[in-house]
């Protein structure tokens, strides 16, 4: 490698790091284990959104649409969450179960989508994506449901994506790391 050859990173084990941890954490309340709070807020603003944001971008520079899009539209969606919890919009009523039925169903559907164009990606990436549609969908029949037991549903199937993100991103360091696949990724 000459002096103005640059190696890219591989910005996905961030992006998908930052995915899994906050997943979790959410989903450890949705599950009924813990508390909503500032570290659930704090895990979604910082981990959530801006370290898929970074990685969202870095994929768009790298030229992987499906990466870019991925990353950017979920990290987004951390942000757009806390800012409905925290309210920084004064006057306007908060989100009713049915405004966020919609809205987990709005991006249930986006999610759906995303997994289809997984297909021609490897396993990991397809459970991540495929038990994160299960769940956005889950999670926007308890709003409109108003079910406490389907949250708790919703909040255990979230925990596995979450993890399954969460693996996916130490697969691909530490399979990196070494040159050889030591986790597999299918």
């Amino acid at each position: 490698m000459t002096l103005t050859e640059t190696k890219n990173a591989n910005p996905a084990p961030l992006g998908l790091l930052g995915f899994g941890m906050t997943t979790v954490l959410l989903n450890l309340h949705n599950a009924g284990i813990i508390e909503l709070s500032a570290a659930i807020l704090a895990m979604g603003l910082a981990m959530g959104g801006a370290a898929q944001l970074i990685a969202g971008v870095t994929e768009f520079k790298l030229g992987n649409t499906f990466g870019g899009t991925a990353f950017c539209s979920y990290g987004l969606f951390w942000w757009s969450l806390c800012l409905i919890w925290l309210r920084p919009f004064g006057d306007i009523a908060a989100a009713g179960n049915a405004t966020m039925g919609f809205y987990l169903l709005l991006w249930g559907i986006f999610t759906l989508f995303m997994f289809v164009a997984t297909l021609k990606h490897n396993r990991a990436t397809q459970t991540v994506f495929g038990s994160l549609t299960i769940l956005f969908f889950l999670l926007a029949a308890t709003d409109f449901l108003e079910s406490r037991p389907l949250k708790t549903a919703a909040g255990i199937e979230g925990i596995f994506c979450g993890l399954s993100a969460i693996y996916s991103s130490m697969a691909q360091i530490v399979n990196g790391e070494f040159g050889k696949k030591i986790m597999p990724l299918g």
